[in-house]
């Protein structure tokens, strides 16, 4: 075990509150220590909801330790049902309650709850957040889904699927929801049941009466989408429906299982595919990108940065172990060999050697992009508060193609005003005295004129070139003064810059860059 001061993924049994939180009636007797409750925060602070998780904690102290702490499990399972009535209840331990080995499935059956219990067997020395979600998914599907029942009548009716995986603490899980199921009723299809997200138990035990099943997020609905088909020959989508080519993929593929015709007016309210090949956005071609997250937002991200927006992916990776295969697949497509891994660490370090022009990942790249100055879009949990925005913002469907061109070319864009400024830093408007030109300015005209000259130049380099070869450098390191100066590069190409100067700089033998040197490798990569 590696002590970490961040973590990409909870424990499985975050996972297992995330599928009960999202759903309506089911509650979660957890056997806890005290301690063991912060993942409530999560919930009520990050996402906001207006309720806490339905999970009961039996807390147990150190004390409890020397007696019964299978009876304080049964009690809670108790107290619990009577105080919340859920239609369905899940038991399972937290990971420091597992080494006690009170056996939570067993104890809830010995009570003889009138409702369907589901213990959890969640390994948390083994598994992490989403994997406890998909095995909770799985096991409540399992339980609950009854046979598809025979036809009431041989009238008509429109294709019907489900909605698999959206879940609480999902990244946009809640828009990708909407803008999916309006795509799916403009094709002529019904949505069932979306479930986890807002469904019942009732909900759940329906699944089967659908024609197909819709799955949005492969890390937490692939498990119960393939049990769906071996038991009851559902078929299932395998395009997620990220970036406007996957959308077209998707909406094919959905009119194949459902034997409907694809209308005519399905993208009209696109604006992604023009606006990333208009005039302003085509000097951000060839621009160097990095990608780190989930592995199914990683792998359709890069797609799109790749195909759509005509970056260069550099480098990619991700925490989500299990489908490791699936991202190196992805990496054989730009040339990148992925970094699988939950070290953040790792993650910057590989960052700093890349050196690209734009991050692509999650709250744990935002904090290394500000560190770094580089310029970062989040695509994947885990996330922060800013990343449940009120505002209607998918990632999915062609709404949500739009949404991402907005998302990540416009730290770009801010990158290429600073340049603008930086360019017109000595006129009297724009030098470092000078306020913000969006505030305005309270100082009289003189003191600007003062400001102005002051910030005038008042020298230019001259560089001399060395009369003798210069010696043979295997490296080279910056100096104070040139590591300044480069900073004063936009961001957006400040990458290039360190590298061109680097290399002219192993080219002449100088072992120590300076300004001069920056400014030389400048001129000569002009010419």
């Amino acid at each position: 075990m590696q002590l970490t001061l961040w973590t990409y993924e909870g424990p499985p049994h975050v996972g297992a509150m995330r599928i009960a939180t999202a759903m309506t009636d089911v509650h979660y007797v957890l056997h806890a220590p005290q301690g063991d409750t912060y993942a409530d925060l999560l919930f009520t602070m990050i996402e906001r909801l207006p309720r806490r998780p339905p999970v009961t904690y039996t807390t147990f102290q150190a004390r409890d330790l020397g007696g019964d702490t299978a009876q304080l499990f049964k009690d809670a399972v108790a107290a619990s049902y009577e105080r919340f009535q859920p239609a369905a209840m899940l038991v399972g331990s937290s990971c420091t309650a597992e080494l006690i080995q009170d056996d939570p499935g067993g104890l809830a059956a010995a009570l003889q709850l009138p409702i369907p219990v589901v213990p959890l067997e969640l390994p948390a020395y083994q598994r992490k957040e989403n994997w406890g979600a998909s095995e909770t998914f799985y096991q409540l599907a399992r339980r609950l889904v009854v046979p598809k029942a025979a036809a009431a009548d041989d009238s008509p009716r429109k294709p019907r699927c489900n909605i698999l995986g959206p879940t609480a603490l999902g990244f946009r899980h809640r828009d990708d929801v909407r803008e999916i199921t309006r795509l799916l009723n403009d094709m002529g299809v019904e949505v069932a049941v979306v479930a986890p997200l807002n469904a019942s138990v009732q909900d759940v035990r329906q699944l089967a009466q659908a024609d197909f099943n819709v799955v949005l997020y492969p890390e937490i609905a692939s498990t119960t989408a393939q049990w769906l088909q071996r038991q009851f020959q559902m078929p299932f989508t395998k395009t997620v429906p990220m970036g406007v080519g996957a959308t077209r993929a998707f909406v094919a593929e959905v009119a194949a299982l459902a034997g409907v015709e694809v209308p005519a007016q399905l993208e009209e309210h696109l604006h992604a595919e023009w606006y990333a090949r208009s005039v302003d956005s085509t000097y951000l071609t060839g621009k160097r990108v990095y990608l780190f997250g989930d592995a199914t937002h990683v792998v359709a991200a890069a797609r799109i940065a790749h195909d759509e927006m005509g970056f260069e992916v550099v480098g990619l990776g991700t925490y989500s172990r299990e489908f490791a295969r699936e991202l190196r697949e992805a990496g054989k497509l730009y040339g990148v060999e992925p970094l699988i891994t939950d070290d953040y660490l790792q993650v910057e370090e590989q960052i700093r050697a890349l050196q690209p022009e734009l991050i692509l990942g999650t709250q744990m790249e935002r904090h290394i992009a500000k560190r770094l100055g580089l310029p970062c879009a989040v695509i994947s949990a885990p996330v922060h508060v800013q990343d449940f925005p009120a505002r209607y913002a998918p990632q999915m469907g062609f709404e949500g193609a739009n949404v991402l061109f907005d998302t990540w070319v416009h730290p770009l864009m801010m990158g290429l005003e600073e340049h603008l400024l930086g360019m017109f830093r000595e006129d009297f408007e724009f030098h470092e005295g000078a306020a913000p030109s969006h505030l305005g300015s309270t100082r009289p005209a003189a003191s600007l004129q003062i400001a102005a000259e002051e910030a005038a130049p008042a020298a230019t380099l001259a560089t001399t070139a060395e009369a003798s070869t210069p010696a043979a450098v295997t490296s080279t390191q910056w100096s104070s003064e040139a590591e300044k100066e480069l900073g004063k590069i936009p961001f957006f190409v400040r990458g290039k810059a360190r590298r061109n100067t680097e290399r002219f700089a192993l080219e002449q033998g100088v072992a120590t860059i300076t300004v001069e040197t920056l400014y030389d490798a400048k001129a000569h990569f002009s010419r």
